[in-house]
């Protein structure tokens, strides 16, 4: 017994934990603790090794339990939604002006950064509110760490408006936007502004339409 003790005094001097003594001595973890509780761990390089690769371990797990919960959750939302139909993308659209849209000074423009949400605005105007290519008019709003022209070619495409229709790009150029901002729009963001063209269905009574659409809505919830 002496010696087994003296081995782990000698083994918990040198950083090993009661895992470690215990696996190389097969002494109890309870016996090691009474033995060893009064010499300060210090973890050696091989101890570690074994925590980081332990918590890498378990790190990847969690991961991977992460990711197939949220397909998991995604297939079942998928199969919950069904086929959008047309009235569906109609009220969609209306959920998506009531919280992007302009509804001021009867101009329609929808913003946003993310391009699934530009998408689905330019097919709720266009299925919609049949509305042409030649309607839209939109403004990338970035921050002076953004390049321009990679800005307006990501949005073309992303929209598939010519970059001829683009109007002049805006820099925010506030200080106390720029350290906040920085990097985490990098191709900041689209104003899809629609433009009547002289048709009036197009312009203001379109505004109206849509506005009056939202307050239907609201009002029967």
């Amino acid at each position: 017994m002496d010696s087994l003790k003296a081995n782990a005094i000698k083994l918990r001097n040198i950083g090993y934990s009661y895992s470690m003594i215990h696996d190389k001595l097969g002494v109890s973890k309870s016996t090691l603790s009474n033995w060893l509780s009064f010499i300060p761990f210090k973890p050696n390089q091989e101890v570690m090794e074994k925590i980081g690769k332990a918590k890498l371990k378990s790190g990847l797990f969690k991961k991977n339990q992460k990711m197939k919960e949220v397909k998991e959750m995604r297939d079942l939302a998928k199969k919950e939604l069904g086929k959008i139909a047309k009235r569906d993308l109609w009220l969609l659209g209306i959920g998506l002006y009531l919280g992007e849209g302009n509804k001021s000074y009867e101009q329609i423009r929808i913003s946003n950064s993310d391009p699934h949400i530009i998408k689905t605005a330019i097919k709720w105007f266009k299925e919609i509110c049949e509305l042409k290519d030649e309607n839209f008019s939109p403004v990338a709003h970035i921050y002076p760490d953004n390049n321009i022209k990679k800005t307006i070619n990501y949005w073309s495409k992303i929209t598939g408006i010519n970059k001829k229709q683009f109007g002049k790009t805006q820099i925010d150029i506030r200080r106390d936007k720029i350290v906040f901002k920085k990097n985490s729009l990098p191709y900041g963001t689209l104003h899809l502004r629609i433009r009547s063209h002289g048709k009036k269905e197009f312009g203001r009574r379109l505004h109206r339409r849509i506005t009056g659409w939202i307050e239907s809505a609201t009002q029967q919830i």
